[in-house]
């Protein structure tokens, strides 16, 4: 099995056809910090990359152009000319052009600019250059792949992707590179011959999702518990500090979107945007609404708008599962070394979160879950729900809404268990009052499906059987 494009079949035919235009491209690939976008690029287009550069993090305009410099004098190797760093990117460019002018033109040449967040600070002038470069010169040819890559991505729409300035409308694909799901983190595993049964990919999961350079660190002949272990819990261990690692290289002032991320990890069910802001004492203004979309548009936040609430009631949660692992068990822990995992794996405080943790995932796999249910035709709206029945004033929440337009609306419940779970009569009680809630509050004339989602199945007893329309295991996860 390929190991180099696991999960990532569509994004790579995409960046192939490319190859076959008849007209030059500018392309936008962004997503969070270890995903794979670096990865991609280079195997996709490994014969046709004509120059290459990677922002330094935090470092001088001057810095900037000595290491442009150096790499494109490794192009010019062999040639009798040596370039000394230009003063501005304007020179800078008008080099690297001269460059791809003596290049032949019988076929694509990609110009790679890695992490242009980090090149084009404030005073830097890369973006007017960068501009100039595409539209004065790449734009006219026919052979030129100019593709810039970003981590922080919402500086990239906002700079890049929906430019006012001179790359405004200037893009022609925009690739926005996602984590794995549950399928393509046992196929990429599966690739590097790690053989683990789906429960420990799902708990592996739990703690790193599906960032590749994560997976990456697992090792053959080791159980999910010992990788977890030595990966999260030594002090050489990759996770082990990772997260101040993460946000100060996509930030620069960190400081406020860690304490979002803290806040939402504390409230598992969420919390509106005027919550956040009283919880992390922010202000009110554009400022929240800017650090909010570049932690969603990054994958480590999400929000969904409840059934029948207008948008100021939208619900942020924490979609990213690393951090909220490392917020539960890894920061400040006493318990470290080879062994750690196992001991707080059988503490209540675990049985508890991954309850969380489980159902994080499934918000994350509703396509699959859809596709499992048979509904993958239909439009549906996906939310979680919480309310009250009046006039008692009885709450409810639900952990996941499929409003569905064929008048059906699926109503799941989300259970994390190590064997199958059974609905005892209590929990069927609890059952029927969510139902009597959600219906009274909501006034919805809609059919209601009972559907429950669990790691093993339902065991089957009297109240699985008269309440239940649909059930799921974690292998409904699991679809392609």
């Amino acid at each position: 099995m390929n190991t180099l494009f696991t999960g990532r079949e569509k994004e790579r035919t995409l960046l192939r056809e490319l190859l076959q235009s008849k007209e030059s491209e500018f392309v936008a690939l962004y997503g969070r910090r270890r995903v794979g976008k670096t990865f991609l690029v280079q195997n996709v287009y490994k014969d046709e990359i004509a120059f290459e550069v990677t922002g330094l993090n935090k470092v001088s305009k001057e810095l900037q152009l000595e290491n442009f410099t150096n790499l494109l004098n490794a192009r010019l190797r062999g040639t009798s000319r040596l370039l000394t760093p230009p003063r501005s990117w304007l020179q800078a460019f008008a080099v690297l052009q001269e460059y791809l002018e003596s290049l032949k033109r019988n076929k694509k040449h990609v110009v790679f600019i890695d992490e242009l967040p980090w090149l084009a600070t404030g005073k830097s002038d890369f973006l007017p250059a960068l501009e100039n470069f595409w539209n004065s010169w790449a734009s006219k040819r026919n052979d030129i792949i100019l593709l810039v890559c970003g981590s922080a991505a919402s500086w990239m729409i906002s700079n890049v992707v929906r430019s006012r300035g001179g790359l405004h409308n200037r893009i022609t694909k925009r690739i926005r590179l996602l984590p794995f799901n549950l399928s393509e983190t046992e196929s990429f595993l599966k690739s590097r011959n790690i053989k683990l049964d789906r429960y420990s990919i799902l708990q592996l999961y739990m703690v790193m999702g599906g960032i590749p350079h994560y997976l990456k660190e697992i090792r053959k002949g080791q159980s999910a518990t010992q990788s977890i272990d030595e990966i999260c819990f030594t002090k050489d261990g990759l996770l082990f500090d990772e997260f101040k690692n993460l946000y100060e290289a996509l930030y620069s002032k960190p400081e406020r979107y860690i304490r979002i991320i803290k806040a939402l990890a504390s409230k598992p069910k969420g919390l509106t945007r005027n919550e956040i802001i009283k919880e992390c004492s922010l202000s009110s203004g554009g400022t929240t609404t800017r650090i909010l979309d570049s932690l969603e548009e990054s994958g480590f936040i999400m929000r969904y708008l409840p059934i029948g609430k207008n948008t100021k009631l939208a619900i942020y949660k924490l979609a990213d599962p690393y951090s909220a692992f490392y917020l539960k068990f890894i920061d400040s822990t006493r318990v470290r070394g080879k062994g750690a995992w196992v001991k707080k794996s059988e503490t209540p405080s675990w049985r508890n979160w991954s309850g969380f943790a489980f159902e994080r995932i499934c918000l994350a796999h509703t396509e699959q879950i859809k596709k499992a249910l048979g509904i993958s035709g239909v439009y549906t709206e996906e939310s979680a729900w919480s309310g009250k029945a009046e006039p008692e004033g009885t709450g409810a929440q639900i952990d996941l809404l499929i409003d569905r337009a064929d008048n059906v609306i699926n109503v799941c419940e989300i259970k994390f268990s190590q064997h199958p779970f059974t609905i005892d009569k209590k929990y069927a009680a609890e059952l029927r009052d969510k139902l009597f809630v959600f219906r009274q509050s909501t006034q919805t004339r809609k059919t209601l499906f009972l559907t429950m989602i669990t790691t093993f199945g339902l065991k089957e007893n009297q109240y699985s059987t008269s309440m239940v329309e649909q059930s799921l295991d974690m292998h409904a996860l699991f679809e392609a």
